[in-house]
């Protein structure tokens, strides 16, 4: 789509934002189905349609389960597209700028060091994919997996897939489903459920790339962000954690209150350095029981000028957040713009990195007869000033 068309969209959007048909605003350009049918592997791909009913609109593929396109209103009912993706599967199965572009990842999100980790005993090597670590799962990843859709409803999807014994380096058949749905309360809400038949490691996650303005609309520095934390875990220069916990008190890495993501982003801190900004994951507990942690309020995002807020729940005791920091322009969206530096933002629900090589971490081993769970929501409105949980 043209910048031009883009910019017609919006101010349909501000005219007509209530009306609906089957329950997608008419403001809402939905992309193009024929541009993902495919197959890949032997199975088909495509893209999926789903509406809250209240004017959330969102399109999946399940083509490694990518949130391709999410549309919103802001606080003058102006829908805009605010997820970073591609408008054709090709894109994404060539890795056109950046690969995990709206995906899951895993079978360990984040980074392993060195591209290995020890289980009982046994040495597991995995590829190394991020200047010597594992970054996601590896070359192949669940991202890029055609994944079975068991069912769709006008709001929800359902995907499983089997990654066999031995994918990327990691031990056990593991069977897994990701649930998407989108409530009535404009919230995406996923929930991941897997199972091993050989004790492994797991952590899965989402990496939606958000810019609250819309696609390709500028910085996303100006965004108020609150995260409900008083702790980091630290980073090498390579990104890995040192295995300490540093708080955030007094340090750029303080979100407590609503504060715009610039305003200390550029602080002469080794941290922010390491990063080139953001790319660091927050300790929301960390005790190593979690089989009663409960969902609950962990991050909440304010656009300032449009009103948009995004509020992040979670049952996991980590959460990355990552501010763009290697956009460079090179990437460009589903309406041919750039992505620039700094000018997308992700917030992923997980397990802390490296943890198979930390032990004091909490625990991502998976044993037979265990389930892993997960559930992650985004809670997408509008408010005319920040506010927190």
């Amino acid at each position: 789509m043209k910048p031009l068309l883009y910019f017609l969209v919006l101010i349909a959007g501000a005219l007509c934002s209530s009306c609906m048909r089957n329950g997608v605003p008419p403001a809402v350009v939905l992309l193009d189905k024929a541009a993902f049918d495919t197959t890949l592997a032997g199975k088909p791909v495509s893209l999926y349609t789903l509406r809250s009913g209240h004017g959330l609109v969102m399109q999946v593929t399940n083509f490694g389960l990518r949130v391709v396109s999410l549309w919103t209103p802001d606080r003058n009912g102006t829908y805009g597209d605010i997820a970073v993706g591609y408008e054709r599967i090709g894109r994404y199965v060539h890795n056109d700028g950046e690969r995990f572009l709206g995906s899951i990842v895993g079978r360990y999100a984040n980074r392993i060091a060195g591209g290995a980790f020890t289980l009982d005993g046994v040495d597991y090597r995995l590829p190394q994919n991020n200047n010597g670590q594992t970054l996601h799962g590896g070359l192949q990843g669940l991202d890029m997996i055609v994944w079975d859709v068991e069912r769709v409803t006008s709001n929800a999807i359902r995907f499983s897939c089997l990654s066999p014994d031995g994918a990327d380096g990691f031990p056990g058949a593991l069977r897994m489903t990701v649930h998407y749905v989108l409530t009535p309360d404009n919230a995406l809400e996923i929930t991941y459920r897997a199972e091993t038949d050989k004790p492994t490691v797991v952590n899965l996650s989402n990496h939606a790339f958000f810019n609250l303005k819309g696609e390709g609309r500028g910085t996303i520095t100006d965004h108020l962000l609150t995260i409900a934390a008083g702790l980091i875990t630290p980073v090498d220069s390579l990104l890995i954690p040192t295995g300490e916990w540093m708080p955030v008190d007094g340090t750029p890495f303080d979100f407590s209150t609503p504060t715009r993501i610039g305003d200390r982003i550029e602080d002469d801190h080794p941290q922010l350095k390491y990063g080139r900004g953001y790319d660091h994951n927050w300790i929301l507990y960390a005790d190593a029981d979690a089989s009663e942690r409960t969902v609950w309020w962990v991050a909440t995002v304010y656009e300032p000028a449009g009103g948009r807020t995004l509020k992040v729940y979670t049952d996991q005791p980590g959460l990355q957040f990552y501010s763009g920091n290697f956009f460079d322009g090179t990437t460009i969206g589903k309406y041919g713009e750039p992505v620039g530096f700094r000018e997308a933002f992700a917030l992923e629900t997980q397990h802390f990195p490296d943890s198979p090589n930390q032990p004091h971490f909490p625990s991502t081993r998976l044993d037979p007869g265990e389930v892993y769970r997960h559930t992650c929501v985004y809670v997408f409105g509008v408010a005319n000033e920040p506010e927190a949980e």
